[in-house]
């Protein structure tokens, strides 16, 4: 005769029960470990995007209204941007640097030279025209002008 080797009524569902709650606490932590490795992937992703639409700063710019041309490379994350200026012989750039404030690129040029001292360009970058629009100080003659400048082809 055989020996019934079922277990107990009791202790099949404490053992289903048992498995449940660990198969909830394995999907639990796998859910939580792609949740963060997601949340990177994703937060690497906007600074790469966030990067690279700095990059489109790049390239020879010209005001339409009078020929000047700003050129700008070497755009890094930190700020810094490589800026040379002509009308039509160049002009020194004191300073240049790029910063995003909600959401919009920003450009600051401040020119230092003979008829320039402290002339400074304050410009955002328009995406959908590909223009760098804003003002422009005119410290000689103390005046602010709103320009464009458009991308050189």
């Amino acid at each position: 005769m055989k020996k019934n080797r079922t277990l107990p009524r009791w202790r099949r569902q404490a053992f289903f029960i048992g498995f449940v709650a660990a198969a909830f606490c394995v999907c639990a932590i796998f859910s939580l470990m792609g949740e963060r490795v997601f949340a990177e992937n994703t937060k690497a992703s906007k600074e790469s995007a966030g990067q690279t639409d700095v990059q489109l700063l790049e390239g020879r710019w010209v005001r339409p209204d009078g020929g000047y041309v700003l050129e700008l490379r070497d755009i890094k994350k930190d700020g810094s941007v490589s800026a040379a200026y002509y009308n039509p012989r160049p002009i020194n750039v004191f300073s240049a640097k790029w910063s995003r404030k909600e959401g919009e690129i920003n450009l600051f040029v401040e020119l230092r030279d003979v008829n320039y001292p402290g002339s400074k360009y304050i410009l955002q970058f328009d995406p959908k025209s590909d223009r760098l629009k804003g003002t422009y100080f005119q410290a000689v003659e103390k005046q602010t002008f709103y320009i464009e400048f458009v991308r050189a082809k």
